[in-house]
């Protein structure tokens, strides 16, 4: 058995000694050489724990638990890790150069910061990297194809705004909603189910570019709305079992009243 990377994680030593990364970089390499089920990781078998491990860091951080999200960055900061040390193995790139790539991407994108000129905008400085890297790349090429529909058409509208393709604030944004939502309405008078699905995502869109020009991203708006959504229906329920009211036999008369009630709970 190999002796374990110094210092052994947990000890005084290791919470003190500089150099986080390289121990994290130690401990997979430990792991790889005495472990079988680490051993056989790959870059691509690895991917469902990177995902899952992600979310788990969100979750710790919508509960505001400072103590969940130190395990569940370390449980990321691990994946990482394993990613580097597989590099490194294949003499693709390894902790050293990742760090230093992002040092110097940090540092194009902030030239006001470092002294390479004045402050830009952030989507048009990504866009003539993207320029600089091949000429024969679109400017929206390279997005990451499991991104959530949410999120893409964030990024799409991002990436267009950074040639110059963008309304100058949300009034733009919002008079495109409008238009879209009237379409909507048209198509769901039509009846015809194709266009109405077409129209609802031209909506979605729209919206989803009225929420980026207002400053805000679209996935934490709506996961917003759907916790306070969640919240609320939840006190929901809780009045109706106070008030003897039985859901799926009430009107929705009294479930509205009993949502008024909670929202003005809520709010007095």
């Amino acid at each position: 058995m190999a002796t374990p990377p110094d210092p052994v994680p947990g000890s005084d030593h290791a919470r003190t000694t500089p150099g986080s990364l390289d121990r994290a970089l130690a401990l997979v390499r430990f792991l790889r050489a005495n472990c079988p089920w680490d051993a056989a990781q790959t870059p691509r078998t690895l991917v469902p724990h990177l995902v899952e491990e992600t979310h788990e860091v969100v979750d710790a951080i919508h509960g505001d638990d400072a103590r969940a999200l130190e395990g569940e960055l370390g449980d990321l900061l691990l994946n990482l890790a394993f990613q580097m040390v597989l590099g490194e193995e294949a003499g693709a790139f390894d902790g050293d150069s990742v760090t230093r790539a992002l040092e110097e991407k940090m540092a194009r994108r902030h030239p006001h910061l470092y002294g390479l000129g004045e402050k830009e905008d952030w989507e048009r400085l990504k866009a003539r990297e993207r320029e600089g890297a091949d000429e024969s790349d679109g400017v929206l090429d390279g997005l990451a194809s499991g991104l959530d529909p949410l999120t893409r058409a964030h990024r799409i509208q991002d990436r267009v705004a950074g040639v110059g393709f963008d309304w100058d604030d949300h009034r733009g944004a919002w008079d495109k909603v409008a238009e879209e939502l009237e379409e909507v309405r048209e198509a769901l008078e039509d009846g015809e189910s194709e266009a109405v699905e077409e129209e609802l995502g031209d909506l979605l869109f729209a919206v989803v570019n009225l929420v980026r020009l207002a400053g805000t991203h679209p996935v934490g708006a709506l996961d917003r709305a759907n916790r306070k959504f969640h919240r609320r229906f939840e006190a929901l329920e809780g009045l109706a079992r106070e008030r003897g009211v039985v859901l799926g036999e009430a009107s929705l008369a009294e479930l509205d009243g009993l949502w008024d009630a909670v929202k003005a709970a809520e709010k007095g």
